[in-house]
């Protein structure tokens, strides 16, 4: 489902990603781990076609830089820093529902099972949320489509620990039909839902695992 090939990048002289080999399966849940300054969220915004890079990517077959719209209409995606829109949370939300087709209802009951009461800030402009409330509502757009890849950087990093729970409790139901690539600083807390394990250090995969899960053996 998704395949990095040789994949560098350098800013300003400095190599931060330098060649990465990954094949990521349909349905495989990855943890991406590693370090402040290891390379994972350039690798996360080169699978979204925002960076030129050495090598190629693909999702399902297609290229994030060239075929962007197609790549991104498969993609569900929580962002570590949530980003600075002033459009009303209820503007946004359909907005959001518009742009996959799915009700904006969905992405409401989402919002509430995080514990986000939306009916009181619909008219609010997102940028003045609180962080908790800003990462619980990026979380609920996109849980709230029906994509076949969830790609997460740092997405728990601002819940509540029941906002937590929960958050992964609606991963674990999506595990048998979505791709999942998590960004994490807590390997603990992402265990029980990834079935592989990649640790980034300094640009480059050090640790590449697949390893069995309470939720595959059925308990």
């Amino acid at each position: 489902m998704i395949r990095f090939d040789n994949v560098s990048k350098t800013f300003k002289r400095i190599r931060v990603l330098d060649g990465i080999d990954l094949d990521i399966g349909l349905s495989e849940r990855v943890a991406l781990i590693g370090s402040n300054g290891a390379g994972k969220t350039t690798l996360i915004r080169c699978l979204l076609g925002e960076y030129i890079h050495e090598g190629n990517i693909t999702i399902d077959g297609m290229s994030p830089r060239t075929e962007r719209n197609r790549v991104l209409a498969e993609i569900g995606f929580v962002p570590q820093l949530p980003p600075p829109l002033k459009m009303p949370v209820g503007q946004l939300i359909g907005f959001a529902a518009g742009l996959c087709g799915t009700d904006p209802q969905r992405i409401l009951d989402l919002a509430g099972r995080l514990g986000l009461a939306t009916a009181p800030i619909m008219d609010r402009q997102f940028v003045r949320l609180s962080g908790g409330m800003k990462q619980k509502l990026l979380i609920a757009i996109a849980l709230g489509r029906e994509a076949r890849v969830l790609i997460m950087d740092e997405p728990a990093a601002n819940l509540d620990p029941e906002a937590r729970k929960i958050f992964f409790e609606l991963l674990a139901e999506r595990a048998s039909s979505a791709t999942m690539l998590i960004s994490s600083h807590r390997l603990n807390e992402v265990s029980s839902l990834v079935n592989r394990v990649v640790e980034m250090d300094m640009g480059r995969v050090v640790i590449d695992d697949r390893v069995a899960n309470p939720m595959e053996a059925g308990t």
